[in-house]
């Protein structure tokens, strides 16, 4: 069901289905991207990190976290421009961890315009421990519900 703006109220709380981090998401995420820090691409290296083992680009979970929402099918008709984005890396995400996110309405605020709206997500990116990973705000264009 496809949401629009006047859908939504502040407190309302999403929450997506899972998704495991593969060694081919994040080889391809180096390739992709030309970030190849050992940190995600050499075992030998990773091995004597404060990690113990390789972990996934911060950067390919926030990328994951866009399909995931993507994969809601709620915002995809309505969202109109990604005006901002505020990310913080609390902990690893290592090969073969599972994330999902968590994501609450913050904020509304019509627009001028008055066929849209701005809307602020927050998310909590949780590994399969529950653990919180990431956190995020992405502030949404979002339309308003078409006049019937």
């Amino acid at each position: 069901m496809a949401l629009y703006f006047d859908d939504l109220e502040v407190g309302q709380v999403f929450e997506s289905a899972g998704r495991t981090i593969t060694n081919h998401d994040v080889m391809t995420f180096a390739g992709l991207s030309g970030d190849n820090n050992q940190l995600h691409t050499n075992d030998e290296y990773a091995k004597n990190s404060p990690y113990g083992r390789r972990i996934a680009h911060g950067l390919l979970a926030v990328a994951i976290t866009s399909g995931l929402t993507q994969r809601l099918g709620l915002f995809e008709v309505s969202a109109m421009a990604l005006l901002d984005l505020q990310w913080s890396f609390k902990g690893p995400i290592f090969i073969d961890d599972t994330i999902r996110f968590r994501l609450v309405i913050d904020a509304l605020k019509e627009t001028s315009k008055g066929d849209r709206g701005v809307v602020t997500r927050r998310y909590e990116i949780l590994n399969q421990r529950d653990e919180v990973v990431q956190i995020g705000k992405l502030v949404v264009l979002m339309q308003k519900r078409p006049a019937a």
